[in-house]
């Protein structure tokens, strides 16, 4: 896999590497994958905590695949929690998937559908 884009990728997902740590925001409007540690909130189409990932802050997405940590909240339209997942605070869902024995200790909460 190349690590350069072009003008034509517009949708090229961020990465925040393992051994990486990062404190701020991220706010994209494609993935974001997370296999190190961010201390901050991250809002995307789609978010990706792995298996090392570690987030602390508040996650706003259409699609969240959780398979590391999560210490905040998530607003989410779609939750994947996988096995070896933990999180502490709030799901907001509208759709929730759980694979396996987790460490889910949050809140969850289903958000209700809006008419139109």
């Amino acid at each position: 896999m190349l690590a350069f884009t072009n003008a034509d990728e517009k949708k090229s997902p961020t990465i925040v590497g393992a051994g990486c740590k990062l404190k701020g925001n991220i706010d994209t409007d494609h993935t974001v994958q997370i296999h190190g540690n961010v201390h901050g909130n991250v809002a995307a189409e789609t978010v990706i905590i792995g298996r090392g990932g570690k987030v602390v802050g508040d996650i706003t997405a259409n699609t969240l695949f959780l398979h590391g940590s999560l210490n905040g909240d998530a607003t989410v339209k779609i939750a994947n929690i996988f096995s070896n997942a933990t999180m502490s605070g709030t799901l907001y869902y509208k759709t929730l998937n759980i694979t396996g024995n987790t460490g889910l200790e949050c809140k969850l909460e289903k958000m209700k559908e809006s008419k139109k």
